[in-house]
């Protein structure tokens, strides 16, 4: 069977990073890609893990916090121990987005009433 692989220009490309970005990750743990020679070959995991890393910078995780997230997607042990500590570090970061959306709710909330009242200026400077 022959996988999809992705070269670190065609990834640095597809996601608009540098190739310092794809190592830096790899330095990190958080990419694995196969040697083959002195090139890299990225597969549909380390793909899908570089997504993942990209979607938790832009929400302000910390490197550390997108390590762990990104290892939950591989999926927790079978032990109850394990399945437990998988489903508190889903809590936690659940109700960290949670309070992210609802902050990101209020802001937008505040930017519509100040937008309104800009409209209203426009307007009254309009009649005058």
């Amino acid at each position: 069977m022959n996988k999809k692989t992705w070269s670190i220009s065609d990834l640095s490309k597809e996601f608009d990073i540098t190739p310092r970005t794809l190592r830096y990750y790899e330095d990190h743990g958080i990419l694995s890609p196969e040697r083959v020679g002195l090139q890299r070959l990225y597969h549909p995991r380390d793909r899908t893990r570089l997504k993942l890393a990209l979607r938790g910078k832009r929400m302000g995780f910390t490197l550390s916090d997108i390590r762990r997230l990104i290892d939950m997607y591989d999926g927790p042990g079978s032990t109850q121990s394990q399945l437990l500590l998988y489903q508190n570090v889903l809590n936690h970061y659940r109700e960290k987005l949670e309070i992210q959306l609802s902050d990101l709710q209020q802001t937008l909330a505040e930017i519509e009433v100040q937008q309104q009242h800009c409209t209203q200026l426009l307007a009254q400077k309009n009649t005058e």
